[in-house]
């Protein structure tokens, strides 16, 4: 192990796996700086305030009960009281009606299907618990593995809809590992001999634990750095040497590490080598537009509802205040609708008002009841790289924590892969990344 004790190491990144990492770096005494551009921490886990003060997500997050490590984690920075659990319902939108999916009775009585498509849907979930080699689906489509599994029936009517609407119409080149990963963890939600599905959160939101992070950060003597945007990290003889300011002040590390996504991080090494910023190219992310409603009342009570309707722009209905008691949320209740979009697709270049105006009609198509004066704030946010885009035969392109460039590390979501980006499988990842960093993994 090296002695880390005067080691100065630079992060690029504020989200939480910045802040994950900075702390278990600073842990074992090394000197962390991390840089964020934006005047909040947090990044795609951080906090969003209305304008009458209430502090919400900025994007929809949830915390499973199997989720031990963020659970853990919490304890150990002494913040295990603020978390809040709560059972929590689900229901498939399907040809006009909500069909709970809550237990195995919903399941069987749910009315697109006949018994023998119920059936091998209940043998696709249990297909996916029992395959334990993620590594055997990478060469088999999404599409392909669903259609051998549930039938066509199945396929047709709830499959290829969510896909659809997942992947912005394009999922061809989708390997299986992508549905086994969001199967296997919908199971997980679900604790018990009766099978309840429970969700939870921190109160304050994921900036409760980002703070409480941060606090510690600088108590173990690291800096955490706000509006401080970063113009390029400094390459000399095939060394990460620092980090170059916009003032072109350039501070100097014996570690640098890159949170950013993919694309952003090829940006700041204009002196990596070609080869690396070809292999790094190859790398692409869907985007999303997550429209947040802050209302006034309910709308279903149900945590998500999953659309098996491709009319509808939006992938699903997620109604955070089903496990958030409204109180923490100024008695609100919020619903986010989002939209994953592909590379290049129509839907990013449409402006808010128009984005507003479509997603306002087609919720009032799916529930004529719903009152718009229930809307106190309907607020849209957008990001273009969200989460990784895999092919098929592809898991050889995910980039390692160690680049080939000495002293310069990378640590973002597309490592996480095949797990599904969360506050989970971020926080245990920049661990482990923490460990390689330090030359202990």
């Amino acid at each position: 192990m090296e002695n880390t004790s005067k080691q100065k190491v630079g992060i690029i990144g504020g989200g939480i796996m910045g802040i994950s990492l900075g702390y278990y770096l600073a842990k074992q005494g090394v000197a962390v700086t991390i840089y964020e551009a934006s005047p909040v921490l947090g990044g795609l886990a951080g906090p969003l305030v209305l304008e009458d003060g209430t502090e919400v997500d900025r994007f929809y997050h949830a915390i499973l009960s199997s989720d031990r490590h963020l659970r853990e984690l919490g304890e150990e920075l002494g913040i295990g009281d603020k978390f809040r659990f709560k059972e929590t319902r689900t229901s498939i939108y399907n040809k006009n009606a909500l069909h709970p999916m809550n237990n195995m009775i919903d399941f069987l009585k749910f009315p697109p299907l006949g018994w023998i498509d119920r059936f091998r849907l209940g043998l696709t979930v249990l297909a996916a618990q029992f395959t334990k080699d993620w590594r055997s689906l990478e060469s088999i489509s999404v599409q392909d593995w669903l259609l051998k599994w549930g039938g066509k029936v199945t396929f047709q009517n709830i499959w290829r809809p969510m896909l659809k609407a997942k992947f912005d119409a394009g999922f061809d080149n989708v390997p299986a590992t992508w549905i086994w990963s969001r199967l296997v963890r919908m199971k997980s939600t679900r604790e018990g001999a009766n099978q309840k599905e429970m969700a939870g959160h921190f109160i304050g939101g994921y900036i409760t634990l980002i703070k409480a992070m941060t606090g510690k950060i600088r108590e173990f003597g690291g800096e955490v750095l706000l509006k401080t945007p970063v113009k390029e990290i400094v390459i000399e003889n095939g060394k990460a040497v620092g980090i170059r300011m916009v003032d072109d002040e350039v501070v100097k590390y014996d570690k640098v590490v890159c949170t950013m996504q993919t694309p952003v991080f090829q940006r700041l090494i204009p002196g990596a080598d070609k080869k690396y910023h070809e292999f790094l190219s190859k790398s692409d992310y869907l985007g999303i537009i997550a429209p947040l409603l802050v209302l006034t009342k309910p709308l279903t009570g149900n945590w998500t509802v999953n659309i098996t309707d491709d009319r509808f722009p939006f992938t699903g209905v997620i109604e955070t205040t089903a496990y958030i008691d409204p109180k923490y949320v100024g008695g609100y209740h919020l619903v986010y609708l989002p939209k994953y979009t592909a590379p290049g697709s129509e839907w990013q270049k449409k402006s808010d008002d128009e984005i507003k105006q479509i997603w306002l009609e087609n919720l009032k198509a799916m529930f004529p009841d719903f009152d718009s004066s229930t809307i106190k704030y309907f607020l849209i946010h957008r990001e273009r790289y969200v989460e990784p885009l895999h092919g098929l035969n592809e898991i050889d392109l995910v980039p390692e924590v160690k680049t080939p460039i000495g002293n310069l590390f990378l640590a973002t979501t597309s490592q996480i892969y095949p797990a599904l980006t969360n506050g989970e499988s971020v926080s245990r990842h920049a661990r482990e990344a923490a460990e390689i960093i330090l030359g202990n993994a």
